[in-house]
C-alpha cells in the first residue's frame, strides 16, 4: 500500500535566495515525491510556525540562531539542515580551508591541498607578507555572504598590498588555465561543473603592473588592453576541453569535508595547478550555494529531501517502539528499588 503521507519542509531563505532556489520545477518534482516546500516567515517566531518534518535555511544573525535553537529544543526529532554552529566555520576564510588541510584521505595519482596563505589583521603587517610569492589573491577575512565579503583583488607586488584594508587573507595565486571546478555537495550526491576563472598571470604581466593590484572585475577585462576581448581569451583556452578531475577523487574529498564540517549542503571550488597537472587546490567553500546553476538540481534536491524525511521518520518510529518495549514504560516499570530512598 502506497504511503499517502505528505511531508512538510519549511525553508527560511533571503528573498534573493528564495527566488533563485524555490523554482516551480523544484516545487513540482518535490511534490511528486510527497514533499511540500513551505515558506517560513522570518519575521515571526519559528516556534509558532509549522508543523515541519524538516527545516532548511540560509539566514544568519544571533536572533535567527536563537530561534533555531529554541525550535530544536521544542522539536528534537525534526532535522535542521544545517546547524548554525557548523555553518559559522565557513564564515572565516582561514577556518574554512583549515578543514581541508586536516583531511586524511589516501592520495595516489591525484593529490590536493590548499594554496599557501596568511591572515593580516592590521596595516602594519601588510608590509610583511612573509614567504608568500606574488601574485596573491587578497580576500576579506569574513565570508558572510555580504557584498563586502566578495570584494577581492589580485595583487601583483608588495606595493599593491599597502592599498588594501585589513583584516585580509592573502592567498598565493596559482596559474590554473582560467578554469575552476565547482563541486556541489547535496548529502551523498556530488556533482562537478566547469566555470571560467581568472586568467593565468605571466611573468611579463607581473612586472608590467604599475598599479600593483587589480579588482577581480578589472582582472576579467585586462585582456582587452592587448586588443582582445574577455570572450576571445576564454575561447582560446577552450574551456570545453578542460578535463574534469576524476569523480571518485572529488567524492572522497566531498565526503571527508561533509564528515568534518557536519554539513549537508555546500560546494567547494577546486583548481588544477598548471605546473603539476595532477595536483589540485581547494580555494573556497560555500554553504548552500546557487544550486540552480547545477544541472538537474531539482531532481537531486528532491531526492535529498525525500531521504532526510524518510530516514528521520524511520528513526522516530524506531525510538517510539524502543520506548514501548522498554521495561520502564510498562505499568510499575522502573519503580522497583526506589521506595524509601532518601
Amino acid at each position: 500500500m502506497a504511503d499517502s503521507r505528505r511531508f512538510r519542509i519549511g525553508y527560511a531563505l533571503a528573498p534573493k535566495k528564495r527566488q533563485s532556489f524555490i523554482q516551480p520545477s523544484l516545487v513540482n518534482i518535490a511534490g511528486e515525491r510527497g514533499i511540500d516546500l513551505v515558506p517560513i516567515d522570518a519575521a515571526s517566531p519559528l516556534s509558532e510556525q509549522g508543523p515541519y518534518d524538516c527545516v532548511i535555511h540560509k539566514l544568519y544573525g544571533e536572533d535567527w540562531k536563537e530561534q533555531l535553537n529554541d525550535f530544536s529544543e521544542r522539536n528534537p526529532s525534526v532535522p535542521v539542515v544545517d546547524q548554525p554552529d557548523a555553518i559559522e566555520r565557513l564564515h572565516n576564510r582561514i577556518s574554512m580551508l583549515q578543514v581541508v588541510s586536516d583531511l586524511r584521505i589516501p592520495q595516489d595519482k591525484e593529490t590536493f591541498g590548499i594554496p599557501s596563505q596568511i591572515v593580516v589583521y592590521d596595516s602594519i603587517a601588510l608590509s610583511d607578507s612573509g614567504a608568500l610569492k606574488f601574485p596573491v589573491i587578497a580576500k576579506p577575512l569574513a565570508a558572510d555572504g555580504s557584498a563586502k565579503s566578495h570584494k577581492m583583488s589580485l595583487v601583483y607586488h608588495r606595493d599593491g598590498l599597502l592599498k588594501l584594508n585589513p583584516p585580509l587573507v592573502l592567498q598565493e595565486f596559482v596559474n590554473h588555465g582560467g578554469v575552476v571546478f565547482k563541486v556541489y555537495v547535496v548529502g551523498d550526491h556530488v556533482k562537478c561543473v566547469k566555470r571560467k576563472s581568472l586568467p593565468d598571470v605571466s611573468l611579463e604581466k607581473l612586472g608590467d603592473s604599475s598599479e600593483g593590484l587589480m579588482s577581480f572585475s578589472q582582472v576579467s577585462n585586462m585582456t582587452m588592453q592587448d586588443g582582445g576581448s574577455h570572450e576571445e581569451y576564454y575561447e582560446s583556452m577552450r574551456l570545453d576541453a578542460a578535463e574534469i578531475p576524476p569523480l571518485g577523487f572529488l567524492t572522497d574529498i566531498a565526503r571527508g569535508l561533509r564528515r568534518a564540517m557536519k554539513l549537508n549542503l555546500f560546494n567547494f571550488d577546486v583548481i588544477r595547478d598548471s605546473k603539476a597537472g595532477s595536483h589540485y587546490f581547494v580555494i573556497d567553500i560555500n554553504y548552500f550555494p546557487g544550486y540552480a546553476k547545477m544541472p538537474s538540481y531539482e531532481t537531486v534536491l528532491a531526492a535529498f529531501f525525500w531521504n532526510i524525511v524518510h530516514k528521520n521518520d524511520i528513526e522516530v518510529d524506531v525510538e517510539k517502539e524502543r520506548k514501548l518495549l522498554s521495561p520502564s514504560s510498562s505499568p510499575g516499570g522502573g519503580s522497583e528499588g526506589t521506595e524509601n530512598r532518601e
